[in-house]
């Protein structure tokens, strides 16, 4: 438990879910780590909006004087957007699922590729099963996820030549809070019954249920560690296997 000895981590998002897991598990370790979530409620090292361009800016400053520096970026944010068809899609929420999924990924990489070359460290970003698949009533999380993980492709060949990895996690239906909310809202747009929804997403996976957040933070500790020291560009899916977002098929 000491492969993240030395390191030097921040994790957005992290005040609950999947990247509360992530970060204990980067403590456990050995990792120094930085929080950073939008609620207070939470508790993080820095309440920050990391979608919004200033704030990202105090962050990375706060990473300088607390941490020295930085070897892992995790870049975990975001959130389920709207349910809707697309022709009822509301444009204004549209485009601030994809300004938080998507556009705090940017802001987050922009500042932390400076300070990931002088060890040099990696990049982790979290897109989804919805990023690899089509995804009804979803339009906004499946473009930004999507876009994650062209991001990923991209920034790894940028920065490779830097010794900077960067990877994606695609976590598949993840148990809790979030997903509750995500089958609640689905079903209050189709009409279909809670249980009979979660019943569909369970099926879609060939392993049968849905994953832990620990589950994510397991692959995370693993490609921030340097055991992964030659993987770059890639794509993980930590899902049991998803076949398809189809729920009700």
């Amino acid at each position: 438990m000491s492969e993240l000895t030395g390191l030097r981590a921040l994790v957005t998002g992290a005040g609950s879910g999947i990247g509360a897991a992530i970060a204990a598990r980067l403590k456990e370790g050995g990792a120094a780590v930085m929080i950073v979530d939008v609620d207070p409620a939470t508790s993080p090292d820095v309440v920050a909006d990391v979608a919004d361009t200033s704030a990202v800016e105090e962050v990375f400053a706060q990473v300088r004087d607390r941490l020295g520096g930085l070897d892992v970026l995790i870049n975990n944010v975001g959130v389920a957007g709207p349910t809707a068809a697309v022709d009822e899609m509301d444009p204004d929420a549209f485009d601030e699922c994809v300004r938080v999924n998507l556009g705090s990924m940017f802001r987050c990489t922009r500042l932390a590729v400076p300070m990931l070359r002088e060890l040099p460290g990696s990049i982790v970003n979290l897109s989804s099963s919805a990023g690899i698949f089509g995804y009804p009533l979803r339009s906004p999380y499946v473009a930004a996820k999507w876009g994650v993980v062209g991001l990923t492709k991209t920034w790894a060949m940028e920065l490779g030549s830097a010794g900077i990895r960067v990877n994606a996690i695609c976590p598949g239906s993840v148990g809790g809070q979030r997903m509750d909310g995500v089958i609640e809202r689905e079903a209050a747009a189709t009409g279909v019954s809670p249980d009979a929804l979660r019943a569909g997403y369970e099926k879609q996976v060939s392993m049968g249920s849905f994953v832990d957040a620990t589950d994510i933070a397991e692959a995370a500790a693993f490609l921030s560690s340097p055991a992964a020291r030659f993987i770059s560009g890639q794509v993980l899916g930590v899902d049991g296997h998803t076949e398809t977002l189809r729920t009700m098929c």
